[in-house]
Parts: structure tokens; C-alpha cells; sequence
């Protein structure tokens, strides 16, 4: 992946396996992570790149 990551959305499933989190620590914590999330119909989805540049502040 190169730095920023890419625009390839990710489910809820997908963030909190990459996060190491349950699936509702995802849906209840992504507003104070500052993530935006993209909705698909009701569905959300993340930005991959959001999520790695999320990572990189806070972790980096």
C-alpha cells in the first residue's frame, strides 16, 4: 500500500480486523477518531486511506 493508502472502501468487518477492535467499537468510535465514514445506502464504509493516515498520527 503507499503512504496515504488508497480510495478502496472497507467494510465495518474490515476496519476492526485491521484495528485489532470489535465491529461495534468501530461503529460507536469512529466520530471521536475523527474517521468520516462514506455511506453506501445505510451501509458505512471507510476510505482506506483515511483509516492509515488515522493510524500514522496517532501511532506512527
Amino acid at each position: 500500500m503507499t503512504r496515504g493508502g488508497s480510495n478502496r472502501l472497507l467494510t465495518v468487518e474490515e476496519v476492526a480486523a485491521w484495528l485489532r477492535v470489535s465491529e461495534a467499537t468501530v461503529r460507536n468510535k469512529y466520530r471521536a477518531w475523527g474517521i468520516k465514514p462514506q455511506k453506501v445506502g445505510r451501509l458505512l464504509r471507510f476510505r482506506e486511506r483515511d483509516i492509515a493516515n488515522y493510524l500514522e498520527e496517532h501511532y506512527g
